[in-house]
């Protein structure tokens, strides 16, 4: 019986596990059976795609351009701007849609390949490139020469239009701006805007006032040797910043659809007006026509009424060209144009204030407690096998909730058990979410949104007992989140210029990630800020920035690993050199120790993360205590210990071997 019963449970766990993979298997289409296999996932666009094809006829033009983005350019989108995943079903943040008569195409980067294979019907061709060139070298063979290819001008950057024309004028192709979207025309449910949703920031959260603010950005205009005029600004947080409002017309942003344009005298502000209460009015000085009187005018004039202004003699505009959409820029001629990468509210506001830097300091800590809160409930709940992806995401979401000055969480939850974890970006649904189980390894990815600050933190953890390749890739992502942490530099640096060191631990045994090291976070903003952080086109490191450090590793249908923790650039004494700068971890959440290989670790990064241990005692223990959580505090207490620099287990620490000597003393004096 028990050889019986032994061969009975290892044949029921095979069973299982071929079942399991089968069911993830079939989670993707496939367009090569006949019929083709849809799965539940994936969005029929017949009927969309052919009432496009239609508006496209008259029009005269062989193709239509679908961007992911909105107006401003913005990485996260409201609903009824998500234009792209309304005519594929692709719903990831990061893509280009293309449709002519006979074909369309979807373009997105490695992070989405799977779930656009989950979403897309057949009638979408999947290319696995994000770059403008192959999109043109696709139109190239699609469309035929001296053919005219649609777009709308105002989801097009600068330099989005400037590649296309770029790669389609040599080949007889070219654009052509089509005035209404026609996307907005199919899409007749198209979501409204959001009801009434304008507020000002409370005073205990705010050091500079808007009319500081904007004194500072003129100051900044005068001083500018290209002698600009005025300044528009475009990105919805830079409104949202100069004047201390926030809004909800983005998902998990706090951002309001505008536009600014300041000069040296006045203030236009371009919003939905009808928005703007008595009491805001009366906030921005709105009823009088001084240089620090707000207009407020119609959102949907901004494009006439800079047109009034660039008409006048002797004015310059200044833009950012990042974040200033074709139909803005086209208007004003060269002689009257001056652009730079970033706004100068952009630069100003990566370099957090006095206030800003100690009150995102303070949402940190209320954001640690909940995450303990998490892995604390997870830790127990899990063995039980009725938790899955979908509740532990509800389950932090809700820890958030209680802390004081929650606005909700920053960006959808990345909840992710197993082969799922693998898809760097992947968030469960009714459909897809995975049971939890001590067997696989569980990422969680989640942040909140305080009246104080944003925050965003990724852990990753196992319940039962890692492989060595899990425990070893783990080791290594941490390894490098703490050289970047650690290292000290001179101010000034671009984080492109350090951001091997993140990998350098993973290069060594031949693995890597596919995904940026790290982003700005704002102070009650977007959970990526930019222009912070480690990509190319990031400006150089200061002091009062802060960033997220996020090292990760993926295998493919298995597992997946990241470790993020956000951080501030602190000035640093050296012993010789002046205005260097290191990065200060705001993070506070320990690591899970059994995937930890201490024997891997340098004496200096060991040294490192018993300091950051240290510091989640001193900052999260009392927030604990003043919240009653004594049962967290412990658990916390146990994942702090601090290590020891010899043995291959985290799990081995002063405390314990001072335990382990005194129990072999005692068995000593009994025999």
């Amino acid at each position: 019986m028990p050889s019986c019963g032994w061969l009975l449970l290892a044949l029921s766990a095979l069973t299982g596990n071929i079942i399991g993979a089968v069911a993830y298997e079939r989670t993707e289409r496939n367009c090569s059976l006949s019929p083709t296999y849809l799965p539940s996932t994936a969005v029929n666009t017949t009927l969309r795609l052919q009432e496009l094809r239609e508006l496209m006829l008259p029009l005269n033009i062989s193709a239509y351009i679908i961007p992911g983005t909105d107006a401003h350019l913005s990485e996260y989108i409201a609903p009824r701007d998500a234009r792209m995943a309304f005519m594929t079903g692709f719903t990831g943040s990061a893509g280009t849609a293309v449709v002519t008569q006979t074909k369309a195409a979807l373009w997105t980067d490695s992070r989405y390949w799977v779930q656009a294979e989950r979403q897309m019907d057949c009638n979408w061709e999947l290319e696995k490139d994000v770059s403008i060139s192959s999109v043109a070298e696709w139109l190239m063979f699609e469309v035929p020469s001296g053919s005219e290819i649609g777009f709308d001008s105002f989801l097009f950057s600068l330099k989005t239009q400037e590649d296309y024309s770029l790669n389609l004028d040599s080949s007889n192709r070219s654009l052509k701006s089509v005035p209404v979207n026609l996307v907005d025309e199919v899409w007749k449910e198209r979501p409204p805007l959001p009801p009434d949703n304008l507020t000002r920031l409370p005073d205990r959260v705010i050091q500079r006032s808007w009319q500081m603010k904007v004194e500072l950005i003129r100051n900044q205009i005068k001083d500018n040797p290209y002698e600009p005029t005025a300044l528009l600004l475009s990105a919805l947080d830079e409104s949202a910043w100069l004047f201390n409002l926030r809004g909800n017309d983005i998902p998990y942003n706090p951002f309001f659809y505008s536009y600014t344009l300041l000069t040296m005298d006045e203030i236009w502000l371009f919003l939905h007006t009808d928005r703007v209460t008595e009491e805001l009015r009366v906030y921005l000085n709105a009823s009088c026509n001084g240089s620090l009187c707000v207009q407020l005018k119609s959102y949907d004039t901004v494009r006439d009424h800079l047109k009034k202004y660039v008409a006048q003699p002797g004015v310059k505009v200044w833009i950012g060209t990042e974040y200033t959409n074709y139909a803005l820029y086209e208007i004003i001629a060269p002689e009257k144009l001056m652009t730079t990468s970033y706004s100068p509210v952009l630069t100003t506001k990566a370099v957090k204030d006095e206030t800003e830097q100690r009150i995102l300091r303070d949402a940190h800590v209320r954001d640690a407690v909940a995450v303990i809160q998490l892995l604390m409930w997870l830790e127990k709940a899990v063995p039980e096998g009725k938790e899955t992806e979908l509740t532990a995401a509800e389950y932090v979401n809700k820890c958030r909730s209680k802390q004081k000055d929650s606005r909700g969480p920053s960006f959808e939850t990345i909840s992710a058990s197993g082969p799922n974890a693998a898809l760097a970006h992947y968030s469960p649904t009714e459909e897809t979410s995975r049971k939890l189980t001590v067997n696989e390894m569980y990422l969680v990815d989640s942040g909140g949104q305080y009246l104080d600050g944003t925050t965003d933190i990724t852990r990753t953890v196992h319940w039962g007992a890692p492989t060595a390749m899990q425990k070893e890739a783990f080791t290594r992502v941490l390894m490098g989140n703490i050289e970047i942490s650690r290292t000290i530099f001179p101010s000034g640096t671009r984080g492109v210029n350090m951001e091997m060191l993140g990998r350098r631990a993973l290069w060594e045994v031949g693995l890597n990630y596919g995904h940026g090291t790290g982003h700005g976070v704002g102070n009650y903003f977007g959970v990526h800020e930019w222009p912070v952080g480690f990509q190319s086109n990031n400006i150089p490191f200061r002091t009062g920035m802060f960033t997220s450090i996020e090292p990760g590793y993926y295998k493919e249908n298995d597992f997946g690993i990241r470790i993020e923790d956000v951080v501030v650039i602190v000035p640093v004494h050296t012993k010789y050199g002046h205005n260097y700068v290191t990065f200060d971890t705001v993070s506070l959440v320990p690591y899970d120790r059994k995937l930890i290989d201490t024997t891997l670790l340098s004496s200096e990064q060991l040294q490192w993360l018993n300091k950051y241990y240290k510091t989640i005692r001193m900052v999260v223990g009392p927030e604990l205590d003043k919240q009653g959580l004594q049962e967290e505090k412990d658990w916390m207490l146990k994942h702090t210990e601090s290590f020891v620099e010899s043995g291959s287990s985290a799990s081995v620490c002063s405390s314990s071997l001072t335990l382990i000597a005194l129990a072999v003393a005692l068995l000593h004096n009994i025999i």
